[in-house]
Formats: C-alpha cells, structure tokens, sequence
C-alpha cells in the first residue's frame, strides 16, 4: 500500500516519544528523573472536578455543539475582555480538543501549496509540522538566546516575500521561556497590516509569567491588528488540564467558521464533560494559578542556578511558561568512553543513560545546541536530577 506524499513530510513528536519512552523505563523499575513533561505535574483545580462531576450526574454526557457550548463560549469571551480588553462574539470562539487541534484546524483552513509561514527559531515542534501537513512552506526566522531571542522587525522584515500568509508568535515561547514586549508587537503589527498578513497568537502560557514581566496580547493593540489577529489559548498549561482535552481560539468570524466545519468532519465536538471543566476553571480559579505560578517560580530559581553551577552549561532564567533552554555548546565535542557527542540528541541520549535523566534535544525545536528541561517537576527531583547530570559532565573528556 502506498500511504499519501504527505506522511513523508513530518515527523512525530519528539517530546511525546520521549515521555513515552521515560514512562516505559519507569514500568521496568528504573529510576528516572523526567524533565521531558510539556505539563504542569499538579492537580487540576478543584473547581474544574467539581463541574465536571455535576456534568456527569445531571447526564451532560451527549453531543454538544460542534464549535462548543455557548456557557464555555461566554466563560472564554469574559476572559479575553477581563485579561486583554479583548471584545468577541460566540461566532468568533471556537473550541477544540486541545491548543494543538485549534491549531492544526487553524492549518487546514488557511494554508495551502506554495503559500510561506513564519516561524521564528527556536519554536515549538510541532508548528512547522502543521504547516507542512497543509502543503505549505514554513520558513524558519533565527533569534538568538544573547539578545533574549528577541525579534528584530527590521530583519523579520527582509523575510517576508510575496508569498507569505501568516506569522506564528509564542509568548511566553515554548521552549526558550523568553516573551515579547509591547514595542516589538507592535512592529510586527505594523509589518502584518502592511504586508495584508495573518498573525497566529500563540498564548497557551500567557498566566505562567514570572518577576516584572508583563504578557501582552498583539490583539489588544487596536482593532486593525486584532482584525489580522487569531488568539489559541487552551486550559491545558495554565489550570493543569491537558488531559482534558480543551484548546480554543478566538479570531474573525470567516475564519473560525471555516475551522469549524473542518473540525465537524474530523472530531466532531470536544468532550461535553471537559468543556463543563473548563467552564468551572476560567470562572473560579485564579487563586489555584497564582498558587502554581508561585510554586513553578521557585523551581524555575533551582533549575537555572542548578544548571548553570555545572561547567559546560550555560542557562538564561525564563520569563515565562515553565521550560529552562540551557545551551550546552561548550560540551559539544566532548567525548565519553570513545564516542564524540556532538549533537543536543547525542547529549539528551548521553543523559537519559549515565545520569537517568531526561530531557529533550534543541533540534526539533530550531536549535543545534541547546536542550529543554521543564521544571514542572518537585524540588527534590530537581535538585537530585541536577546532581546526576552534574557528576554525568564530569566523566566527559
């Protein structure tokens, strides 16, 4: 059997296989201290299990609305009007079964063959996969970890081309941590009300932001902007829900109408239960995120400290979202009992066999020398995962 040209061109997620193969170790009673988890390690809020009991007993377990129930529409539209003064219509909401299902629907409904996405580097795995999947190009835009990956709009500029439909921006970014300041968007606004271009807003982590820093939505700098603008946001990062399964976007009407019926041939509806969780979390549980910010925020202290006590190791402190990105190109070419290591791959390997710990290599993300570790994890994981990684680096040649 033939499968499609399509299936050649991606490949699956290297996060998911790693944590796959993390959980296998940990069934064979190995020891292993995972750093690979694209989630927050606590419990859901208690507001969000209370309504999803209550769907359970009073039978709300049926088909709803493809797009989402109106009471889940109205928790989202009161969202964006109390965090970003942000005013939408049910027409403009659109739920799906997670962040990653808005945005492959997102994919399917606006790119075609030939048409170029910008994406810039380091980014989450799986938005030049997406693109992809849809025929079309995604065309890589570097930063660099020495100007806090930082996007020089002049240089953004001289990326875009006539072909050019859309602009992916992740702030707080998976995986660097680092976020973009109002100056920066709203340059990049300019150039996308100039070049007629779609901005994909990105804001799963827009709650998980540390010391001074600030989230700001592009879409909130004025109602041309917002018009070119399609917020994705979800339940899964900031309310420790990613197994409930709800993602959403908020955009122009045209556009999630057409994502919708997309998403009536694929999935149909997200789960009628999760939706009444998702309710009962955006309505009632701020105090369960600044308890979680709170906690991730001494974490994110012990990793960076940790990481950078171990020579070789260089880590900026994130800004946001829950990921350290250390670079490790200082150790490359370095060797161990005869082997080179010279990839982030080869050191991720390095790790995971000689001090059972797992994290994930920079290069599905865009990078050729760095490593992501989230710090989701408990203190004492940390700092005893740090000790085996340190005392790892000391065997290399």
């Amino acid at each position: 059997m033939k499968l499609a040209s399509r299936t050649t061109r991606i490949t699956p997620s290297p996060t998911l296989q790693l944590s796959a193969t993390v959980k296998a170790l940990v069934a064979q009673g190995q020891q292993v201290f995972d750093f690979t988890a694209g989630e927050p390690s606590f419990d859901s809020p208690e507001e969000a299990k209370e309504a999803a009991y209550e769907a359970i007993r009073s039978g709300f377990t049926k088909y709803t609305a493809v797009t989402g129930i109106d009471d889940l529409k109205e928790a989202i539209i009161e969202k964006f009007q109390r965090d970003q003064g942000l005013t939408y219509s049910r027409s403009q909401i659109l739920v799906s079964c997670g962040a990653k299902h808005t945005l492959f629907n997102l994919a399917l409904a606006v790119f075609e063959t030939d048409d170029e996405v910008l994406i810039p580097a380091p980014y989450w795995v799986s938005y030049p996969e997406q693109i992809l999947v849809a025929d079309a190009k995604p065309v890589i835009f570097p930063t660099s970890e020495s100007s806090g990956y930082a996007i020089n709009v002049k240089a953004l500029e001289s990326a875009i081309t006539d072909r050019t439909k859309a602009i992916i921006l992740n702030s707080p970014c998976n995986p660097t941590g680092s976020m973009y300041d109002r100056q920066t968007l709203e340059g990049i606004a300019q150039l996308a009300l100039q070049h007629n271009l779609l901005i994909i807003s990105d804001e799963i982590y827009e709650k998980m932001v540390y010391d001074q820093h600030r989230h700001y939505s592009i879409a909130s700098l004025g109602t041309d902007i917002a018009k070119h603008t399609i917020i994705v946001n979800g339940v899964s990062k900031s309310y420790s829900m990613t197994g409930w399964r709800i993602g959403y976007a908020a955009g122009p009407e045209k556009l999630i109408k057409a994502m919708g019926d997309i998403q009536s041939q694929s999935t149909s509806n997200p789960s009628s239960i999760s939706q009444k969780a998702a309710i009962g979390a955006l309505r009632n549980s701020d105090a369960f995120i600044q308890h979680m910010v709170k906690e991730l925020e001494i974490r994110r202290k012990a990793i960076v400290e940790g990481l950078n006590r171990i020579p070789g190791i260089h880590c900026p402190m994130p800004a946001g979202a829950f990921y350290a990105f250390p670079s490790v190109g200082q150790l490359l070419g370095r060797r161990f009992q005869g082997e080179t290591l010279s990839t982030p791959l080869s050191f991720a390997n390095f790790f995971l066999k000689e001090a059972q710990v797992a994290c994930v290599p920079g290069e599905p993300f865009g990078s050729p020398t760095h490593l992501r570790f989230s710090y989701t994890g408990t203190l004492e994981v940390i700092e005893e995962g740090l000790q085996h990684l340190s005392e790892a680096v000391a065997k290399l040649e």
